[in-house]
């Protein structure tokens, strides 16, 4: 009886912390009918996998991706870049014979960085690395030209912000998890103005650099003073904060054009595969075609647009009509905070009720673990199911959190959401970097997570039953 006491304790206390007892406990047990009808689709499953993988089909999303970053390059929100990517995709999808291709009007940010560089006066004469923030104001014409104080995070610069009062603050901030530490990128501008800095200069967000700065948006706030913003390179942080460590006084000259215009009209990109019984029903597949304009934007996220594409074009090569409709985006505006996103969604979320899982694949396109699925215990177990499918490739795993920028709308009201899961440990070594360019990208990883994609986006669409909410 202590026993069943005891054990009846620690279930409460595991469900109180939202940790399950084992993988089978957190999911919903599903009825005998839906396994056998999931089930059912491993023939079509395997046909994906063999035509994504080894059939005619192998490598061509990494090809496709390969012409378009090559010949259209960075893809800034508000750039002529973007109306390229914009006006290529469009054609690409209608060649392809895809229904209901289209594009849907958004507005989105228009910055520009223009020319930019800093200089290290004192104590000697060296070139600093760096990389203008989104939406940072420029400097005067002649630069700002000012002694730097150094600090290693937003409590140091509290408690020192008597000094840092017409200086340049430079953070030093260790890196932790990309989650953790961005929130220096995104307010170091605001709380270094705060303090009455000048202007501030950001360790990059990444754990390894070869003096690599990475850029990325960063937000001001209306009751404080804006001041120019960039990011510089781990090595030229570290370099700054040991010599400040040895007392030794450190100028810097910063030098920014950066300039922001009006919003500019956009387009969110759609083509679709109607549905044979449910048309109105959707299953979105997605990524975002915008990017930074350092380097070629393939990994962040031209990997996840493409993959995208390919899940509607091998089921179309194959043959297959699903039930729902299956509804590729391509988001535009999604660096600036998923401006896009969130129009599409306002214009669609009337809806609602017929969207059955909402899919986005923004975090690489290298080696596939999972999904990563938001949604009720019961669609989760179903979620397990359809990931037995993809057993002949071993990627079977379903996590946490299925949402993402472009996504959250949705699942923030109910929607199931899925996100893929990749092997992320070189991620962050590229992204928002001269670094995101083609020469990231695998071949045979980029078959993989088409693989998945592809499989789990129509088992979905064509069940008879929508995901239950």
């Amino acid at each position: 009886m202590k026993c069943l006491f005891l054990i009846a304790i620690i279930q409460l206390l595991l469900q109180c912390t939202g940790k399950p007892l084992s993988g089978d406990d957190s999911y919903q047990k599903i009825s005998e009918d839906v396994k056998r009808e999931i089930a059912g689709y491993s023939d079509i499953a395997k046909a994906i996998i063999n035509l994504a993988v080894y059939g005619n089909a192998k490598n061509r999303s990494y090809e496709r991706l390969a012409l378009f970053a090559d010949t259209v390059g960075p893809r800034l929100s508000g750039s002529k870049n973007l109306d390229v990517a914009i006006e290529y995709m469009f054609s690409a999808l209608q060649e392809e014979g895809l229904e209901n291709v289209h594009l849907e009007p958004v507005k989105v940010p228009h910055w520009e960085r223009g020319e930019e560089f800093a200089l290290m006066l004192a104590p000697r004469s060296h070139s600093i690395s760096i990389l203008g923030l989104g939406s940072s104001v420029p400097t005067p014409p002649e630069g700002i030209t000012a002694e730097v104080l150094v600090v290693s995070s937003f409590d140091e610069l509290y408690k020192r912000a008597e000094e840092a009062k017409g200086k340049i603050v430079v953070y030093n901030q260790p890196y932790t998890s990309y989650g953790e530490t961005v929130q220096y990128r995104a307010q170091g501008a605001v709380e270094a103005a705060k303090a009455g800095a000048v202007a501030s200069l950001i360790r990059s967000i990444t754990s390894f650099s070869i003096n690599s700065p990475h850029t990325g948006w960063q937000y001001y706030q209306s009751n404080v003073p804006k001041i120019p913003t960039a990011c510089i390179s781990i090595e030229d942080a570290e370099m700054m904060a040991r010599i400040s460590s040895q007392g030794t006084k450190i100028i810097v000259k910063l030098k920014m054009g950066a300039k922001t215009y009006p919003d500019a009209y956009s387009f969110n990109t759609v083509a679709e595969i109607v549905g044979s019984k449910y048309p109105d029903q959707v299953v979105l597949v997605s990524g975002h075609l915008d990017s930074w304009d350092v380097g070629q934007g393939a990994m962040d996220d031209g990997g996840g647009a493409f993959i995208s594409w390919e899940a509607l074009s091998l089921i179309k090569d194959l043959g297959l009509c699903p039930k729902r409709t299956l509804r590729l985006v391509l988001w535009t505006g999604e660096e600036q905070g998923g401006v896009g996103a969130e129009q599409y969604y306002q214009l669609h979320k009337g809806n609602i009720s017929n969207f059955d899982i909402v899919m986005e694949s923004d975090e690489g396109t290298f080696m596939p673990t999972g999904l990563g699925f938001t949604g009720s215990d019961k669609a989760r177990g179903i979620m397990k199911e359809i990931m037995q499918l993809l057993q002949p490739i071993n990627v079977t795993n379903i996590y946490e959190s299925g949402g993402g920028t472009d996504i959250d709308y949705w699942v923030k009201d109910g929607v199931p959401g899925a996100s893929l899961r990749d092997d992320l440990s070189k991620y962050f070594w590229f992204h928002h970097s001269q670094g995101d360019t083609m020469t990231v990208q695998d071949p045979s990883q980029m078959n993989l997570c088409a693989a998945v994609w592809t499989v789990v986006s129509y088992v979905i669409a064509d069940m008879e039953e929508m995901l239950p909410r």
